[in-house]
Formats: structure tokens, sequence, C-alpha cells
């Protein structure tokens, strides 16, 4: 009888502390994310005894619902950001410190290997972006780490890809405030910019901006090399043929996982989308030649049939 309560006594011990990491868990932001994580903030002012009640800064917000479903979202804030910051007022020069960029965690580590964050960081250093903005450009001006997910690798729905990714592009070029804190330039008009375009509307729903304005990477699921305006792709062709440079940048994910599952060269774009002359297929272009030979030969031989009756 004792040692069944003593083993009760140890289950319902360790139910707690197990209860308390997971609480723990739960709030390890809290602490940051109560102030953060909504439109005021309340703090008490010592010198004169009272509670003071403030808007937090649209650019310190953090969206909590999709930090905790972001990529970083099981960090806490600390593992960032300095732990000073867990006492307020926070010391005013924590407002210099330098963000860490994505290799200071993921440069060298054989778990992310396959992302090739390397290749990433030189192909960046080749962008428009950065060779214009060497100083203000970094990989958090389009990669918002409180937000950011990896979309491309684990979405099925095309559609939601391009969404996803051109929002991230829209972000600046959309967003007159945002685009001066990187550049002197006056702010682009995307609609006048691709007047050109036929069918305008159906493209910014249907393809990614990087689609036409980077590099074609052979190492690279999304290419880094944001090209300048002049080399952007212009060609009707480059994307509406049977070697779509579709294939080898939004649909190139879901390609080689066709691939593995020996299905059509193009199978993702005949299931996902129709894009003229992509669409093709060399066993259906086999076949159609095959079906209208035998026609011809059926109509051949019922014409001979025909006039071998006659005489």
């Amino acid at each position: 009888m004792k040692l069944l309560k003593l083993l009760l006594v140890c289950s319902l011990f360790l139910a707690g502390i197990l209860v308390n990491a997971q609480e723990k868990e739960a709030n390890k932001n809290h602490s940051c994310l109560k102030c953060h994580g909504h439109t005021t903030f309340k703090y008490m002012n010592e010198d004169f005894g009272m509670e003071i009640k403030e808007s937090m800064c649209a650019n310190r917000m953090i969206d909590t619902l999709a930090y905790a479903q972001s990529n970083h979202g099981m960090f806490k804030c600390t593992d960032c950001h300095s732990p000073e910051y867990e006492t307020f007022p926070h010391p005013g020069q924590l407002r210099m410190e330098l963000m860490y960029a994505c290799n200071d965690c993921h440069g060298g580590d054989p778990e992310y290997a396959k992302f090739h964050f390397e290749a990433i960081e030189e192909a960046f250093y080749e962008s428009m972006h950065y060779n214009r903005s060497p100083d203000a450009f970094t990989c958090w001006s389009c990669h918002n780490p409180h937000t950011y997910k990896t979309q491309a690798r684990v979405g099925e729905n095309i559609i939601e890809t391009v969404r996803y990714d051109n929002n991230i592009c829209l972000s600046c070029h959309a967003d007159v405030s945002k685009y001066e804190l990187l550049t002197e330039r006056e702010n682009i008009n995307i609609l006048q910019s691709h007047d050109w375009l036929p069918n305008q509307e159906l493209h910014f729903k249907s393809v990614r901006c990087i689609e036409c304005h980077t590099q074609l990477s052979d190492s690279l699921l999304v290419s880094h090399v944001v090209m300048p305006r002049d080399s952007a792709i212009r060609e009707c062709t480059s994307c509406h043929s049977a070697n779509s440079h579709l294939m080898a940048s939004l649909y190139r994910y879901k390609s080689l996982e066709s691939r593995k599952g020996g299905g059509f060269l193009n199978a993702v774009i005949l299931n996902d989308s129709y894009v003229i002359g992509a669409n093709r297929n060399q066993y259906l272009n086999i076949l159609s030649v095959v079906i209208f030979g035998l026609v011809l030969i059926g109509i051949f031989t019922h014409a001979l049939i025909r006039i071998l009756k006659r005489k």
C-alpha cells in the first residue's frame, strides 16, 4: 500500500513537472508579446505613481498567430534578441543592435544543407537589390523573421504560393514608406511598368514576380539573383513553350516530385493550370499522330473498297 502511494506521488510530481514545462513553453514569449503582440501597451510610471497606456509603434508589433505558424515560431525572442530586452524600460543602446543574417544560424549546419544557404548568400550579393543598397538591404528586407515560412516546398496550391511570394515583393514595391527606407529613387508604379503585359491581372495571379525578374538557378529552388529592370524576361515563349521557363522555377519542386512518382514531365502544369505550349506532352503528340495516321488509312481503305466494288 505504501509502495502504491509512493508511486502515485511520484507520478503526480512528474506530471506537475511536465505541465509546468508545457506552460513555460507556451508562455516563453509572454513577457514580450503582452506588449508587442497588441496595438497598445501599459507600463507603470514610477515617478508619478500612475499607469500609462500608449500606442505600440506599427513596425514593432508582432502578429502572434503568424509568428506561431512561421519557421521561427518555436524560438524564444531572446534567442535572436538580447536578453537585456527582458527588462523594461529597454536600454536605449539595444536599438543599435544588428540583426542576425540567415547564415549566422544556418550556415555550415548539415541539417539545413538541402536549402543551400551558402549559395543563397552568394546569389544575394549578386542581386540588384544588394548592389544598389548594400548597407540597407538584408535578408530581412524580404523575409520578415517573425512571419516567414517556407512556401514553395510545402505549398500544395500553386496559386497560394504565387500570392505569398508576390506579397513579399509588394511589401516594398506597393508600400511607399518601406520603399523609401531602402532607396532615394521614386517608387515604381507596378501597373504602369507592366502595361505591356497582355491580360495583366491574370498574369499577376498566376505567376510570381521572380519568374521574370531573377536568373534561373540549377542549384536553388528559388533564385535570389534579382536582375535589373532591363534584363527582365519579356518574351512570351519563355513560358508559353514546351520547355517552359516555369518548369525550372515556379513548378520546379512539384515537377521534381512528379518525376519521382513516374508521372509525365509536365504533369504538374497539366494538373494545376493551363499554359499554352507548356501543356504539350510528347507521348500525347505521338498518340495524336498515330490516330491521325489510322484515320487516313481508314479513309484510304474505304475509298479503295468502294472503287473495287464499282468495277
